[in-house]
Protein backbone atom coordinates (compact mmCIF):
# COMPACT_ATOMS: atom_id res chain seq x y z
CA UNK A 1 0.00 0.00 0.00
CA UNK A 2 1.05 3.58 -0.48
CA UNK A 3 2.23 5.51 2.57
CA UNK A 4 2.52 9.29 2.32
CA UNK A 5 5.37 10.63 4.44
CA UNK A 6 5.29 14.15 5.93
CA UNK A 7 8.30 16.36 5.27
CA UNK A 8 9.64 16.20 8.90
CA UNK A 9 10.00 12.40 8.55
CA UNK A 10 11.46 12.29 5.05
CA UNK A 11 15.00 12.17 6.38
CA UNK A 12 14.20 8.51 7.14
CA UNK A 13 13.05 7.82 3.57
CA UNK A 14 15.86 9.61 1.70
CA UNK A 15 13.36 12.42 1.00
CA UNK A 16 10.76 10.12 -0.61
CA UNK A 17 7.26 11.54 -0.21
CA UNK A 18 5.57 8.19 -0.84
CA UNK A 19 6.80 4.72 0.04
CA UNK A 20 5.31 1.25 -0.31
CA UNK A 21 4.73 -0.88 2.79
CA UNK A 22 2.62 -3.85 3.86
CA UNK A 23 0.70 -4.85 6.97
CA UNK A 24 -2.65 -6.33 7.98
CA UNK A 25 -2.94 -3.66 10.70
CA UNK A 26 -1.58 -0.18 11.22
CA UNK A 27 0.79 -1.59 13.85
CA UNK A 28 2.20 -4.13 11.39
CA UNK A 29 2.58 -1.46 8.74
CA UNK A 30 4.51 0.85 11.10
CA UNK A 31 6.76 -2.01 12.23
CA UNK A 32 7.49 -2.85 8.60
CA UNK A 33 8.25 0.80 7.89
CA UNK A 34 10.62 0.81 10.85
CA UNK A 35 12.45 -2.21 9.43
CA UNK A 36 12.91 -0.36 6.16
CA UNK A 37 13.56 3.03 7.76
CA UNK A 38 15.04 2.44 11.24
CA UNK A 39 13.91 4.89 13.90
CA UNK A 40 10.85 6.09 12.03
CA UNK A 41 8.29 4.29 14.23
CA UNK A 42 9.56 6.00 17.39
CA UNK A 43 8.84 9.38 15.82
CA UNK A 44 5.22 8.28 15.25
CA UNK A 45 4.44 6.00 18.21
CA UNK A 46 5.25 6.67 21.87
CA UNK A 47 6.59 4.27 24.51
CA UNK A 48 3.03 3.18 25.40
CA UNK A 49 2.30 2.16 21.78
CA UNK A 50 0.03 5.15 21.19
CA UNK A 51 0.08 7.50 18.25
CA UNK A 52 2.00 10.58 19.40
CA UNK A 53 -0.11 13.67 20.16
CA UNK A 54 1.38 15.71 17.34
CA UNK A 55 0.86 12.95 14.75
CA UNK A 56 -2.31 12.09 12.85
CA UNK A 57 -2.64 9.04 10.64
CA UNK A 58 -5.37 8.78 8.05
CA UNK A 59 -6.36 5.58 6.29
CA UNK A 60 -7.86 6.82 3.06
CA UNK A 61 -9.94 9.72 4.44
CA UNK A 62 -10.59 8.32 7.95
CA UNK A 63 -8.37 9.10 10.93
CA UNK A 64 -6.92 6.03 12.66
CA UNK A 65 -7.56 6.10 16.40
CA UNK A 66 -5.21 3.26 17.34
CA UNK A 67 -2.73 0.76 15.98
CA UNK A 68 -5.24 -2.09 15.74
CA UNK A 69 -6.88 -0.51 12.70
CA UNK A 70 -7.16 -3.17 9.96
CA UNK A 71 -5.67 -2.34 6.58
CA UNK A 72 -6.32 -3.53 3.03
CA UNK A 73 -3.63 -3.71 0.34
CA UNK A 74 -5.26 -0.90 -1.65
CA UNK A 75 -5.50 1.54 1.29
CA UNK A 76 -3.64 4.84 1.21
CA UNK A 77 -2.01 5.82 4.50
CA UNK A 78 -1.26 9.47 5.18
CA UNK A 79 0.94 10.39 8.14
CA UNK A 80 0.62 14.03 9.17
CA UNK A 81 2.68 16.02 11.68
CA UNK A 82 1.40 19.06 13.49
CA UNK A 83 3.67 22.06 13.42
CA UNK A 84 4.27 24.18 16.49
CA UNK A 85 6.54 26.92 17.59
CA UNK A 86 6.40 30.53 18.36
Amino acid sequence: MRVYIPSPLRTYTAQSEVVDAQGATLDELLRQLDESYPGMRFRIIDEQDRIRRHIRIFINETEAEDLARALRPDDRVHILCALSGG
